[in-house]
């Protein structure tokens, strides 16, 4: 057992107050791929701007469908890996308060975790863009008209509830999420590169509060320095020895 497991099971003990912030390395297990991988990130060959934008959405609703149904087939079917079980593991164990994650996939809540604050949204409704009818996602692919575009009973265009380049992300779950880090004595940072604000600033806030950060991650992230615990391995691995010394 290495000395940073033990640390972090002593964090944890000693905390009053642990939440979870989580990116999509933690999902990288169940088979979806990251962003910035070498070789098999999506934005590997595809600019976001051109397919992930608002401005896509609105002004060429079938591009941006071309690319985002295929992904949306691809997630439906994918399950939560030992490392989302772990975490739903400490909140039924009562260690562990809440997950914040960047991630759309609804695999937190799929493992059982249930405070859970989707800061980017989810994939697991839609919404009418025109009359804000919203659709669970098994019911929008049944909506695509013969240009691929996916369209509400109304004629407007179906928007998946996930935040896309160019929109703020929605305030009632980031005064969640800041609120979560500001009471935190310990905000544990699992399969994410801390990079994309402004979810990356939240470890910020429970330093400033007087709480510790501890990252679980592959990669290097800004926050390496401060953090009280450093754990770089993979993150099924590192969670399941996290548990059995807790």
């Amino acid at each position: 057992m290495s000395a940073g497991t033990e640390r972090l099971a002593e964090l944890l003990r000693e905390s009053g107050r642990t939440v979870a912030l989580t990116g999509a390395g933690i999902s990288v297990p169940s088979g979806i791929p990251d962003f910035r991988s070498p070789g098999t990130g999506l934005w590997e060959n595809v600019d976001p701007m051109e397919v992930a934008h608002l401005d896509v959405f609105l002004n060429d609703p079938g591009r941006f469908w071309s690319y985002y149904r295929p992904r949306f087939g691809m997630l439906s079917d994918k399950e939560p890996n030992p490392a989302h079980r772990a975490l739903a593991q400490l909140e039924e164990q009562g260690v562990l308060e809440a997950v914040i994650t960047q991630n759309i996939d609804t695999l937190h809540r799929k493992a059982g975790s249930r405070n859970v604050v989707e800061v980017h949204g989810t994939i697991e409704t839609g919404s009418c863009w025109t009359c804000k009818t919203s659709y669970p996602l098994a019911e929008i692919e049944p909506l695509f008209d013969p240009d691929g575009i996916a369209r509400c009973t109304c004629g407007g265009p179906v928007k998946p509830d996930v935040v896309l380049f160019g929109e703020l992300l929605p305030e009632a779950a980031m005064l969640d999420a800041h609120a979560l880090c500001e009471r935190a004595d310990l905000l544990l940072c699992v399969g994410t590169s801390l990079e994309v604000y402004p979810v990356a600033g939240l470890p910020s806030v429970t330093r400033a509060a007087g709480g510790a950060v501890a990252i679980v991650t592959k990669g290097p992230t800004p926050y390496d320095g401060e953090a009280e615990v450093r754990l770089d391995g993979d993150v099924v691995e590192e969670l399941e020895a996290l548990l059995r010394v807790l």
